[in-house]
């Protein structure tokens, strides 16, 4: 029967505040520079052996971060500098179950201090227990990792299709038969997405230049379309092919013709539309502009060849993300109860 002790988080870990790095000092290398949102970088040394944890300490107050190798914990982190007798998995998804934030140090500029937080009163399970927990937890998130790598490596296989067909053996000097130079505005419909505040909670995706926002009740759109950034990161693409919202920062388009979404959306993503930009502090684009973008598009044989091709892979992606989203919530609602002694851990499997 496991054993749960009440003590305070400086008896769990201790924790450091992390190590000045301006961007100007980065130098490439392989250990990653964690700052209060995650990976800001690489460097070529490190301050902190993984395994190892941060929390934001300015900024994103409080967000925990597990790194499994060597790393660079950033200045605007505090990063558990010993772990007393504690399982460091664990401890990462125990600190997802606390306020941190509520605990800053209330300065002009919120900030979170070590000597505010080491106070805290925790319950924490013996180390045979925390091991227990880490193991369950450690399955929905090592599965979520392989889904990432597993649609990194089929975007890689699209995009080298696409080079295949319609960059190495193509000559631009002279198109191939069949072949045709249009205006954007001609092969697809260009449309201003909208605001979602006013929208219930539901399952449709609501798409912002950075990815999923939030779910809601209705749809926007529900064929398939490319959403392009309107203002901020221009280059943030998505290829959807499900009923989805997006907001009034981003265009989504019509696509009017059989077998173009996937060839264009390739097309888009080897293009720099940071290049297109109209805006002035905030880069910007307009549908004028991308209206009037000249664009090849190349036989329907060859456009129905590459679709057959990629289109499969694509549908992986999307399953893969929504399988992801499921693990995420089933992750989320098991941790409070593991944290809490709740659930019996014998009943748990700790394999997929």
């Amino acid at each position: 029967m496991s054993t749960w002790n009440k003590v305070k988080l400086g008896d769990v870990v201790t924790f450091q505040r992390g190590h000045d790095l301006p961007k100007t000092e980065f130098v490439t290398g392989k250990y990653p520079i964690a700052g209060s949102n995650g990976i800001i970088g690489y460097h070529n040394s490190f301050t902190t052996k993984g395994p190892g944890i941060t929390v934001g300490r300015s900024g994103n107050l409080g967000t925990p971060f597990y790194y499994e190798k060597d790393f660079w914990a950033h200045n605007t982190t505090l990063y558990v500098k010993e772990f007393h007798n504690s399982h460091p998995k664990f401890v990462f998804y125990f600190l997802k179950t606390l306020d941190l934030a509520g605990h800053n140090s209330g300065s002009a500029v919120p900030s979170l201090n070590r000597n505010f937080i080491h106070p805290i009163e925790v319950i924490i399970p013996d180390l045979p227990t925390q091991s227990r927990i880490a193991a369950i937890l450690s399955v929905f998130d090592d599965k979520i990792e392989l889904n990432r790598q597993m649609n990194h490596t089929l975007e890689q296989m699209a995009k080298a299709l696409f080079k295949k067909y319609f960059v190495d053996d193509v000559d631009a000097e002279n198109l191939p038969e069949g072949w045709r130079i249009y205006k954007l505005g001609n092969v697809i419909e260009i449309k201003y997405g909208k605001d979602h505040k006013h929208l219930e909670d539901g399952k449709i995706p609501v798409y912002g230049s950075g990815g999923i926002m939030r779910y809601v009740n209705q749809a926007l759109y529900d064929g398939e379309s490319i959403l392009i950034p309107r203002k901020g990161t221009l280059s943030n693409l998505f290829y959807l092919k499900k009923p989805f919202w997006s907001v009034d920062t981003m265009f989504y388009t019509k696509i009017k013709n059989e077998f173009y979404g996937l060839y264009l959306f390739h097309l888009f993503k080897s293009m720099n539309f940071a290049e297109m930009d109209v805006g002035s502090a905030v880069p910007s684009l307009t549908t004028e502009v991308l209206n009037n973008l000249e664009v090849v598009i190349p036989s329907k044989d060859l456009l129905k060849m590459f679709d057959d091709l990629v289109a499969p892979m694509f549908v992986r992606i999307d399953y893969n993300i929504e399988e992801s989203k499921t693990l995420a919530s089933l992750r989320d609602n098991l941790l409070p109860k593991l944290m809490s002694g709740e659930i019996n851990l014998e009943q748990v499997p700790t394999t997929a």
